[in-house]
Order: structure tokens, then C-alpha cells, then sequence
């Protein structure tokens, strides 16, 4: 038995061909589950490791004699790749201002999204580092106002049926459980957003999704890294700004579907196929508006370790 996620629970095969392998103990620096070793010039497996092959296919790619392959937990032999060339990887420079270039858009035209741009953005969400391999993360895709529109008068009738969990009783009764912060983004910040959302609804004013013309929902499952789902939806963002697309992260959603027999029903009428501890949604779209400015940002604090 090997790490478990919902795609596998058991160990990857590494397979060695003695007569291809150099000796170079390449595969050695690279594999944390520590399950290989060096005897008389060549690699072989050891009897015991730590958790078991995790089908994370260092040891594949860094061999330069192909003598290792690795199969199982959804990796095969084909999936190794020669890496890009550095000439056409873009400078720090020009990341950076990629990134800086970035803001949220909630104002889209009606044009849809194209087919072939939400494979691109797929694709490069694809590529996101993980806790553990195969990734657990799952993709939504809502790929027209419609079905946006659709989703959010739906959650919006899930939260007039879940309207209690902010009432003053509840908040009372749950504050020695979850503790002052809690209370106060209950009361100051999750209170006053279930009245928005409902309120603006009503006025026919989506402010859920914004009936954008594409939303991906990432989220994970009970085994997952509870970081993958935000990495993932944090590339395709970046993806999507690269390819002339507005975005925008939506958190007032995920929390809130997670728990209780009617979060249960919300989740397997749209295909929602786990709880997680983390997710998020990310609109996409052609701005509506352009900015010429930004605004600098800044972190809560940064420490160096003595």
C-alpha cells in the first residue's frame, strides 16, 4: 500500500534495465522514497523504502540511459517529455510583468471563450507541482453565461435554505467552538455576503459569478494536498491573463457547500464529485473595462530565520 489518493492507492512499478544503466547515481540524488541503491556500478531496487513508489518519475526523467521506467498511479513510460529548450522561456522581466499586468475583472463582454483557449488554459493547469502524485484535483467547467447564471441562482437558493448557520443564535453557540477570528469574519464578513448575494439576486444582479462566459472550479477530495486545488487555479489564471483573458478568484462559494446533507445535494446536482478542504472558483472572460494602473500589493509580514 502506497500513499492513497481517490486515483490510486497502490505503489508505482519501477522497472530497471541493468544493461542500460550507467552507473551515474543520478536516480539516487532525486528519489525521496529512498528505494533505490548502487551495488557494483548499478541501480537496483531495495527491499524496503519508505512509503513506496509515489509515481512522481524523477528517477525516469533524470536517467540520461533510459534504464528506469516507472508505471502505475496513472504514469506510463510515455509520459516522459524532453523539457522546453530555455530560449523561449520567458525572462523574469517579462513574468514579472505578466504578473503585475494582472487584475481582477468582474466585467466581461459577451463574447464566449473559445474552445481551444480553455484546453490552453487546462493544459497549463495541468502542470501545476503537487503534494503527492497523481494530482487529486478536480476541474468544473462552466462554459457559458448560461450555465453560470444557471449555478448561481441555484446557490442562491441553497443559501436562503442555509440562512440559520449566520442567524445570532448559531454565531452564539458556535463562538466558543471556533473562536473570536471566526465569530468576526462570520458576523462582519460571511452575514453581510449571504444578504448580498441573495438581495442582488433578486434584483436580477448576479453578483456570484457574474454570468462570466467561462468559471472553473477547482477543488480536491478528502486525500488531496489542500494546497493542489488553489496552485492549480492560481496557473490558470496566470494562463488565461497570457492568452488576453480578464480573471477573477470567486471565494464565497466553496466553504460554504462543504458540509451538511443539503451541501451533499448541492454538490451531486452539479457534479460535484467530493468534499474538499480547499477550493476556489475562477472566472474568465474578455474584459468589459481596461486598466491602465495597477496597485502595488504587499505581504502581512516577511521574516528571515536566524
Amino acid at each position: 500500500m502506497s500513499i492513497p489518493t481517490t486515483r490510486s492507492k497502490d505503489k508505482a512499478i519501477v522497472s530497471i534495465t541493468p544493461n542500460l544503466c550507467i552507473g551515474c547515481g543520478k536516480c539516487l540524488d532525486v528519489c525521496k522514497d529512498y528505494g533505490l541503491e548502487l551495488v557494483e556500478g548499478k541501480i537496483r531496487l531495495k527491499p524496503e523504502s519508505f512509503v513506496g513508489c509515489i509515481g512522481c518519475g524523477h528517477c525516469m526523467a533524470i536517467c540520461p540511459a533510459g534504464a528506469i521506467t516507472v508505471l502505475g498511479r496513472t504514469l506510463a513510460p510515455d509520459d516522459v517529455y524532453e523539457l522546453p529548450l530555455k530560449t523561449p522561456i520567458a525572462s523574469y522581466d517579462q513574468l514579472l510583468a505578466l504578473l503585475r499586468r494582472r487584475r481582477s475583472i468582474r466585467e466581461f463582454t459577451d463574447i464566449m471563450v473559445e474552445t481551444d483557449l480553455i484546453e490552453k488554459i487546462l493544459t497549463a493547469a495541468k502542470t501545476s507541482p503537487m503534494g503527492i502524485p497523481p494530482s487529486d484535483v478536480n476541474v468544473l467547467v462552466f462554459d457559458s453565461q448560461e450555465k453560470n447564471r444557471s449555478f448561481a441562482e441555484d446557490y442562491v437558493a441553497f443559501l436562503k435554505s442555509i440562512r440559520w448557520c449566520v442567524s445570532n443564535w448559531f454565531l452564539l453557540l458556535m463562538r466558543p467552538f471556533w473562536g473570536k477570528a471566526n465569530d468576526e469574519v462570520f458576523r462582519e464578513f460571511v452575514r453581510p455576503l449571504f444578504d448580498f448575494y441573495i438581495s442582488e439576486m433578486e434584483k436580477n444582479h448576479n453578483v456570484i459569478n457574474y454570468d462570466a462566459p467561462l468559471a472553473m472550479y477547482f477543488y480536491g477530495s478528502p486525500y488531496s494536498d489542500p494546497a493542489d486545488p488553489i496552485v492549480a487555479a492560481t496557473t490558470a489564471m496566470y494562463a488565461a491573463e497570457s492568452l488576453g483573458l480578464g480573471t477573477c478568484m470567486l471565494g464565497g462559494i466553496h466553504p460554504l457547500i462543504q458540509f451538511g446533507s443539503k451541501g451533499k445535494r448541492f454538490r451531486q446536482k452539479h457534479n460535484i464529485l467530493h468534499k474538499s478542504q480547499e477550493g476556489i472558483f475562477v472566472i474568465f472572460g474578455y474584459p468589459a473595462v481596461h486598466y491602465k494602473k495597477s496597485i502595488h500589493r504587499t505581504f502581512a509580514s516577511i521574516h528571515y530565520a536566524n
